[in-house]
């Protein structure tokens, strides 16, 4: 790098790094392990906050905690003198790459990367994952946020996964791979090996006065206190939505409607098949330690079964929770879920938590216990608390999800409740029972976490249907009577992730990561092994689901 350059860099480095940082508007990302300390301060008996509802809204959470000062805690060295190199030492360690403020205007830029290497030692692979991005954000005048990311990204996963994206085509929560054909007519990837892929997020967003917000965007949303989530979770890839929510006295009511991308129907002259969804929410803070909320979901598609363009049905449009009765009133044949949160508060900052999910229900077949197939009825139960055993920001999660077969699949595998190849509940879909369970601390800027994760699910043999996978109809179900979970191909998996690492930058958790996964998925004839290393530098905005 000649002089010239490097001066040009300087100059810049101490102009952006002296202007003040202006504090965030509109939503947090949606990311767990470096959020833990901050989600834990909501769960609190002062106040009432609806936790269910994620990602948090900024101007939300200033209202009971002082996010800044949160932030302030994890910076290091902080110092607003004119050296240098302490303005360089923050711009590196504190602050946004870039940040200008203005009286009625904002803007932070940052660079998004995950830059990491790994092996294999059962398959003697190596991988990697080579992503580069950038994100934008900002505020116009008080009330007004906007925020876009990119991600451009090659990557060489883990068999087990790289099996997952070659069925699918798509990377799990990140987009669909480019798919190339070779001479011969065959699929190939990059390298013939590894993915190409790309994802982008972006949204708008609009505070009006102390009780509406708006929302629209390309993005993911997640309903629950959990891990997962069985009403709505952010396992898929992000689609295109809008959500207004109505936050007032002790009740948040939240309505969004969102479009999905069908990836196995490309017969459309604009691409592939589209459908929709109209979901609405309703958080009761009953007390300070007592949440709960309600929820129904109608996904419809946007062609109907004779082929004719349906596109969006304004019918949805109503804005009243339990749309149920407005589907039957149309005679719909759309897909209807309904579904419950509740959480409660236990001591200082420990929670319970639960979730109901009802696909179909016919309590004359529950009470006969004969294994109807359409009783379709998946529960959540889980714990969590911060602080553990007093030891400051000691966080320790377990977590229990049972979703019977068929659950989530519809007669026409159209409008079942799933995008782009991936349910958007449980990644595991239907037809299985997980234990999920974290340990995590941290002191300081430095992080570790240990995920062990316990499974029954149900594979189909080869043109049978045993209700696992939600892509098929339910129409293909083996039998009527005597279903149960892990039917089909019993299968197994133990899942372990141990990982450390050190928070280079808070403002958007740019990190330096080491860890290793042991995971044995097992069958009555088979057991397959993956015991995995890896090392990275990264940042971590969003939730990446790969233990399945």
């Amino acid at each position: 790098m000649n002089r010239k350059l490097q001066t040009l860099i300087f100059f810049c480095l101490i102009f952006f790094t002296s202007i003040r940082a202006f504090s965030q508007s509109g939503y947090m990302p949606l990311n767990d392990q470096f959020s833990t300390n901050i989600s834990g301060d909501l769960y609190s008996k002062d106040f009432r906050f609806h936790t269910s509802i994620r990602p948090y809204n900024y101007w939300e959470v200033r209202k009971v905690v002082n996010y800044d000062s949160l932030q302030e805690q994890q910076r290091v060295n902080r110092s607003f003198t004119k050296n240098w190199k302490q303005k360089a030492w923050n711009k590196i360690f504190n602050d946004n790459v870039i940040s200008l403020e203005k009286k009625d205007f904002s803007l932070q830029v940052n660079p998004l990367m995950n830059f990491s290497i790994g092996h294999d030692f059962v398959d003697g692979k190596n991988t990697w994952v080579n992503t580069r991005g950038l994100e934008i954000k900002g505020t116009l005048g008080k009330h007004f946020a906007f925020y876009t990311n990119f991600y451009e990204n090659q990557a060489i996963f883990p068999e087990y996964v790289s099996a997952y994206v070659e069925k699918n085509l798509v990377v799990p929560g990140q987009g669909r791979v480019q798919v190339l054909l070779d001479n011969t007519g065959q699929h190939f990837y990059l390298n013939g090996s590894g993915f190409d892929y790309s994802d982008a997020t972006g949204y708008i967003a609009w505070q009006t006065g102390k009780y509406l917000n708006f929302q629209f965007g390309h993005g993911k949303n997640f309903l629950g206190d959990g891990y997962r989530s069985l009403l709505l979770s952010d396992n898929s890839t992000s689609n295109l939505f809008f959500k207004a929510t109505l936050n007032f006295w002790h009740l948040k009511y939240m309505v969004l409607f969102n479009q999905y991308i069908d990836l196995r129907d490309s017969t459309l002259s604009g691409g592939y098949a589209r459908k929709y969804s109209a979901i609405h929410y309703l958080s009761w803070a009953i007390s300070k330690r007592v949440s709960f909320s309600l929820f129904d979901a109608v996904i419809w598609s946007a062609t109907d079964n004779a082929g004719n363009y349906r596109g969006f049905d304004l019918q949805y449009l109503n804005p009243v929770i339990f749309l149920r009765p407005t589907e039957f009133s149309v005679g719909s044949p759309d897909n209807a879920l309904l579904g419950a949160n509740f959480s409660v508060i236990a001591g200082k900052h420990s929670v319970f938590y639960s979730q109901v999910v009802l696909d179909e229900f016919v309590l004359s077949k529950v009470l006969a216990g004969k294994g109807y197939w359409d009783n379709k009825q998946g529960f959540q139960l889980g714990f969590k608390t911060y602080d553990a055993f007093r030891v400051k920001n000691l966080y320790l999660q377990t977590e229990f999800n049972y979703v019977p077969p068929y659950t989530y699949s519809e007669q026409w595998e159209s409008i079942n409740y799933g995008a782009y190849n991936q349910p958007l509940a449980d990644p595991f879909g239907a037809n299985f029972y997980e234990s999920v369970n974290f340990a995590r601390y941290n002191y300081k800027r430095f992080y570790f976490q240990y995920e062990f994760l316990y499974s029954i699910y149900g594979q189909d043999p080869p043109g049978l249907n045993y209700g696992g996978d939600i892509y098929k109809s339910y129409n293909t179900r083996v039998r009527d009577y005597g279903n149960y979970v892990g039917q089909g191909i019993r299968t197994r998996l133990l899942y372990h992730n141990l990982s450390a690492s050190f928070l280079i930058n808070p403002t958007y958790n740019l990190n330096f990561t080491i860890g290793a996964v042991f995971r044995n998925l097992s069958t009555s004839s088979s057991s397959v092994n993956t015991h995995y290393f890896y090392v990275g530098l990264r940042t971590s905005l969003r939730n990446l689901y790969y233990d399945f």
